[in-house]
């Protein structure tokens, strides 16, 4: 029923008050415009649909006409025939109809989706770390709906319904003005609930979306490895389980409310429409007592009746839908116009052949302020923080020589990672330049700074998939020989052949059902399938064991092997062999040198080492890092200086 889908769409409609724009709509119809051809066929045959919505009735009363004047039998068979050919027609253009308005809509979706899906893929990672991955999807998912019923449902409602209400209403005043008119009279009783429902009814969605959203917020967080674990640990059980009990409670009795007041209303419509009826009935009956009405007419006009309320309350309450629709577009055009801070060139340049040399020139760099990389919508906050852009990374300055390994080691929060992201291109500088055999990465295509980088993080990241898919993701049209060559180098191929499936085997959501040690590992096999110039190491033995660490230790000698690399460490025991030691501190570089030379220079560095190699944890490493440092400031010096023992 016509009447009840807008009472739907009152009920999922919006109560912000956005003014309709015309440039919104005009970007609407821009967006859309790759269907029009399909939008107008759709047109044309509602158009047909609702001439012949109107003809069945007509020919339903001249039935009754014909029998009533007692005419020939050919006459009443000819005319169920017609109507009976007009009903084939109307399933027919109906499917049709239909079939064109999901093509219409589901496109929109796509492309909307799509829209969405690769303007976000350009979002800089500051983007990620601000918004909620579920605000986010309900975009991709509830606001993209939204806005494709615009046209697969409100702008295909209110075309036909618009051409129906005519035709019927031309055709009833042609019948009995005087009948129609008394029709029209209940109309108010008719659209009113619907109207005043549909607010109400609105208001109950909204806090069961609420609810709803809150829950579904709650499950993805304590359902989640890591969450799972937090909440065994130091969660509240009991607790939990009644707030999400009271909120599910909540929401059912939202859905008890809503039921009643749907079943209130479409008693309320069907008792109006039977009072429309009866009045039809009863007034055309007596005119055809009186013979001033034909009795095939008051069949018609009953039967007619009923398709005149039905468009008439929808056209009543697609206000609402309209804005409805346009609402869910503005969201979704709020995301696209959110100006991603990283763009290509059009005449972007190739990373040139060969070894590769990275050069850091005088880098300056503020993380974005919230306002240029995000929506307070995203984040669910009133407003966004304003606060920001302070600079982290003051007059950086280093080079690294193809084949050499330097390393950044430093404080926490010192600007190392920051440092290692602006190779990628995950920021850009804000002065100085950051430099990939001699091109400045600003100057670089996104596809060959991924051919040339590959990169290893602290939480060896892998996606709920295969192993053979999270090693595939760098070159998808590798082999199993050389997925099997990537994984012996990263010290996994047992493992891995040990597995009931294999390269098959699902890791599990983040690859939690590996170890740290195996996750690591195998992200270096990926990073190996990937046989990049550069690698940036970023922490990738922080979070393990000493057997672990010995094992993934092994494969980043593979790795490393031949290949200019950038090392972050907290260890200080992994950077030894570095060509090169940089020590940053509050985003500056405040040493460097080689492992001997720092300890020798007895600053910052020393100091870090000494403080990380005396706190008991290695006493046998401790004994020899002491002996190290003493033997190198004796060098220094140019005197022999005695070993302390302890």
């Amino acid at each position: 029923m016509t009447a009840w889908q807008a009472l739907y769409n009152a009920r999922q409609a919006h109560q912000d008050q956005h003014p309709f724009s015309a440039a919104a709509i005009g970007r609407i119809v821009r967006f859309a415009h790759r269907h029009h051809r399909r939008m107008l066929a759709f047109m044309l045959l509602s158009s047909v649909l609702a001439v012949l919505t109107v003809a069945t009735p007509l020919l339903a009363g001249r039935v009754v006409t014909a029998i009533d004047h007692q005419a020939a039998a050919g006459t009443v068979l000819g005319l169920a025939g017609l109507i009976a050919a007009i009903a084939l027609a109307e399933a027919g253009v109906g499917l049709l109809t239909r079939w064109l308005s999901a093509r219409v809509g589901e496109g929109l979706i796509l492309d909307l989706r799509t829209a969405v899906y690769d303007h976000v893929q350009r979002m800089p990672v500051a983007f990620f770390t601000r918004t909620r991955t579920g605000a986010l999807v309900s975009r991709l998912n509830n606001d993209v709906i939204g806005a494709q019923r615009a046209f697969s449902s409100t702008l295909s409602q209110v075309f036909s319904n618009v051409v129906t209400l005519l035709l019927t209403l031309v055709v009833m005043f042609n019948l009995s003005w005087r009948i129609t008119l008394l029709a029209l009279v209940l109309l108010p009783l008719f659209v009113l609930p619907a109207r005043r429902m549909g607010a109400r009814l609105a208001r109950l969605e909204r806090e069961r979306a609420d609810h709803n959203a809150r829950m579904s917020t709650q499950m993805t967080e304590r359902f989640s490895a890591p969450g799972a674990t937090l909440v065994k640990l130091f969660g509240r059980p009991r607790e939990e389980s009644e707030e999400f009990a009271a909120r599910a409670d909540r929401v059912r009795a939202i859905g008890v409310r809503t039921a009643m007041v749907q079943e209130v209303f479409f008693t309320a419509l069907t008792l109006v429409a039977a009072l429309a009826l009866a009045l039809v009935y009863g007034l055309g009956g007596y005119y055809a007592l009186r013979g001033s009405l034909e009795p095939g007419a008051v069949v018609s006009l009953a039967l007619l009746l009923t398709r005149l309320y039905a468009p008439l309350t929808a056209l009543a309450s697609a206000r609402v839908a309209v804005m409805s629709a346009l609402v869910s577009f503005q969201r979704v055009f709020e995301v696209l116009d959110l100006e991603p801070l990283i763009e290509e060139k059009p005449d972007a340049e190739e990373v040139p052949a060969g070894p590769v040399s990275v050069e850091f020139d005088d880098v300056h760099f503020s993380y974005p302020s919230p306002d240029k990389v995000s929506l307070a919508s995203l984040e669910e906050v009133a407003t966004l923080d304003t606060r920001g852009g302070e600079e982290v990374l003051h007059g950086i300055s280093f080079r690294a020589e193809p084949g050499q390994m330097v390393a950044l080691v430093g404080s926490s929060g010192a600007g190392k990672s920051t440092l290692a992201s602006l190779l990628p291109r995950l920021y850009d500088v804000d002065g100085g330049a950051v430099r990939l055999g001699g091109t400045d990465v600003r100057d670089l295509s996104a596809a060959t700074i991924r051919q040339t980088l590959g990169m290893v993080t602290q939480d060896g990241h892998l996606f709920h998939d295969t192993i053979r898919a999270n090693l595939l993701l760098p070159r998808p049209e590798a082999t199993d020989e050389e997925l099997w060559s990537a994984l012996r180098r990263a010290r996994l191929d047992g493992l891995v052949a040990s597995l009931p499936d294999g390269l098959d085997t699902l890791v599990g959501e983040r690859g939690y059902r590996l170890s740290g040690g195996e996750r690591q590992r195998l992200t270096i096999a990926r990073l190996l399938l990937a046989r990049p110039r550069l690698v940036l190491l970023d922490e990738a033995t922080a979070h393990l064991d000493s057997t672990s660490e010995a094992a993934v230790q092994e494969a980043l000698v593979e790795a490393l092997q031949g290949r200019t690399s950038l090392v972050i460490a907290h260890r200080l025991s992994t950077v030894r062999a570095a060509d090169r030691i940089l020590v940053l501190e509050e985003g500056r570089i405040v040493e460097q040198g080689t492992h001997e030379e720092l300890l020798a220079a007895g600053g910052r560095y020393e100091e870090l080492h000494r403080t990380q190699f005396l706190a008991g944890e290695h006493p046998a490493e401790a004994q020899t890092a002491e002996a190290q440092a003493a033997e190198a400031r004796a060098d220094a010096a140019g005197t022999p200086e005695a070993v302390p023992h302890r």
